[in-house]
């Protein structure tokens, strides 16, 4: 009967054992990758929430693995839209480079994620890269989102909406 705890408790450890190596390392199962994540729409949790995504698919294959691009056009542009210059792009209805939203473009930014914005969104709405919004410089710019995204996935890029 004294057997049973010693038992119960290797079998225990054993389970744990197995639960925590089935978790612990990603990388075999995971190559490398190329993904595009399209925005296109104004909601800001919806966009915050698509960074985080964007950090989780980070976290489990590794920057090292990826190569991640984020094209933005229409109404998600508003992602980089800085919230003094709202004023300056009338046709945007929200801009949504909050201060939380802008260290998470950092973070991201910093793992070598790469944010491109479409000429034509840019042209139509008046706006200006270098007042307007966050941390975008004319090397970002795309001519097209929409090209951009047909052009990326024709390149091997893996399309993601969240």
């Amino acid at each position: 009967m004294k057997k049973f705890p010693t038992i119960l408790m290797s079998l225990l450890l054993v389970g744990v054992g197995f639960m925590t190596s089935a978790f612990a390392d990603t990388s075999d199962r995971y190559s490398n990758q190329k993904v595009v994540y399209h925005i296109n729409y104004d909601d800001a949790k919806k966009q915050s929430s698509t960074l985080r995504n964007i950090q989780n698919h980070i976290n489990a294959v590794g920057a090292d693995n990826l190569d991640i691009k984020v094209v933005m056009h229409g109404n998600g542009l508003s992602l980089l839209i800085k919230p003094e210059a709202l004023t300056n792009v009338p046709k945007f209805k929200t801009a949504n480079a909050s201060q939380e939203m802008v260290q998470k473009i950092d973070q991201l930014k910093m793992q070598g994620v790469d944010f491109n914005v479409c000429a034509n969104t840019i042209k139509g709405r008046g706006v200006d890269v270098e007042r307007d919004l966050y941390d975008a410089k004319p090397d970002d710019v795309v001519p097209s989102g929409v090209a951009e995204l047909a052009y990326l996935q024709s390149q091997g890029y893996l399309y993601l909406r969240p």
